[in-house]
């Protein structure tokens, strides 16, 4: 790739989706690739995110799913928690030497340490230096804690997703995807769980009236929900914690989850030190990627974008540099339409054009509850509704839902928002019947 002689081509900073999805198929075309991995391989979506969440919520959905069934199907559907760890452990803890495998298997060189900048083409990794022509920032995010006083008693969500046993009674600080997500699948579990919103709302990005139905049901499965709730200390009493909260007293739990949001891993990597800019949302970069040191890459979720930080945002980015470094493209990075979920239950999904923008924009809102569609009825869904957005031409440009499967009805819709297909070429598409896809299509 260059004239210079530098250790590598390609030397990337953290070992996530931000950097194997594409550092992998980049040495495979014979670029000389590095990865500075201090943790895990892999980084926070295999190991302490996405997958180790998903995997616990499995026997959630279906709890949830032979619930809607009952009489049909009775019996006892209690989580083990400790089986359900178990099994979690099962499908994660290979994963780190799985996806090392396939960086060395392809010729990517994985460097162990932290990596800190020491100049525009160098990195130290403890006492040794490295050299690379273009370096890539990948090194995510890491969980927020509240400054206040006894912040040391609260857990995060890897905490979480490693617990050994379920505490009996669980507090959640947060209204975001992490603590509604957790709180589900406690509660499912049998913790005795309450939510601390610092305001009104939960989850302000998506449509209200939407997320309402999320809480709503939580509420009616036993969760205890406190708005306009301000946590301003934690204290070990005992066997039990306090939480001293602005508005509602003391309230006494096992167990504290702080889910108050995610910040920027941009600490000790040496920014300051070679110009690369950066703000509290993440790393500053152009539409190329670059960051305010020409040949300083960023890629994931330290970059600081409107585009949501998720693991598919991620995989896109880093495939976009791997084709920019292997000169297959010189365009500036086109994002799609990124959908994105929150796996509560009822599951609540979006894409494209929000309800609130289409309302500012005079577009057309079209609505739908779901129980009324006879396919859902055949799970005996009792609650969610969606919302479809069309432009002037009646091209789908955005969509949301709450239902149990939400998720697998917008990513049905995805290639109609993000190729816009017409009417005429809607029609042209036939899906498997009967199936959530055709029941979602039959929509449009």
């Amino acid at each position: 790739m260059s004239v210079e002689n530098y250790d590598y081509d390609v030397l990337y900073l953290g070992s996530g989706h931000g950097t194997f999805d594409g550092a992998i198929p980049l040495a495979a075309k014979g670029v000389k690739v590095a990865v500075v991995e201090g943790g895990l391989i892999g980084g926070t979506c295999p190991n302490r995110g996405c997958n180790a969440k998903i995997t616990l919520d499995a026997p959630v959905a279906l709890q949830r799913q032979l619930a809607a069934l009952n009489p049909v199907i009775t019996g006892d559907t209690t989580i083990n928690w400790s089986a359900n760890m178990a099994h979690k452990h099962e499908v994660i803890d290979g994963l780190p030497d799985f996806i090392g495998g396939l960086l060395k298997d392809n010729g990517v060189e994985v460097i162990t340490g932290y990596g800190k900048l020491t100049a525009a083409h160098s990195v130290q990794v403890g006492d040794q230096t490295y050299t690379a022509d273009k370096i890539v920032i990948a090194t995510g995010l890491h969980s927020h804690r509240l400054a206040i006083p006894g912040s040391e008693l609260a857990h995060d969500s890897e905490d979480f997703l490693n617990l050994t046993s379920l505490p009996a009674r669980m507090t959640v600080i947060g209204g975001g995807y992490i603590a509604l997500e957790l709180a589900t699948i406690a509660n499912a579990a049998g913790s005795d769980v309450t939510i601390l919103l610092r305001g009104q709302q939960a989850l302000r990005q998506f449509h209200q009236p939407f997320v309402e139905t999320v809480l709503s049901d939580l509420t009616d499965r036993g969760v205890q929900i406190l708005r306009d709730t301000q946590v301003t200390a934690l204290k070990q009493a005992d066997d039990a914690l306090q939480v001293v909260t602005d508005t509602q007293g003391t309230l006494e739990t096992d167990w504290v989850l702080d889910a108050t949001g995610r910040d920027p891993n941009t600490q000790n990597l040496g920014l300051e030190d070679v110009g690369v800019a950066y703000t509290d949302h993440g790393i500053t970069v152009n539409d190329h990627l670059q960051t305010s040191v020409p040949n300083i890459y960023a890629s994931g979720d330290v970059i600081d974008k409107e585009q949501p930080k998720l693991t598919p945002t991620a995989i896109f980015e880093s495939m976009y540099l791997s084709q920019t470094f292997a000169g297959e493209t010189t365009e500036p990075i086109d994002y799609p339409a990124i959908p994105t979920v929150v796996f509560t239950s009822p599951r609540l999904a979006q894409v494209g054009v929000s309800v609130a923008q289409a309302q500012k924009d005079g577009a057309t809102v079209e609505t739908n509850h779901v129980p009324d569609d006879w396919y859902r009825q055949v799970g005996k869904e009792s609650q969610g509704d969606n919302a479809l957005i069309f432009d002037a031409e009646h091209h789908l440009i955005g969509a949301t839902e709450v239902s149990e499967q939400a998720a697998d009805v917008i990513n049905t819709l995805l290639p109609a928002i993000e190729f816009q297909y017409s009417p005429a070429e809607i029609g042209r598409l036939v899906h498997l019947f009967p199936t959530i896809g055709a029941s979602a299509w039959g929509q449009l």
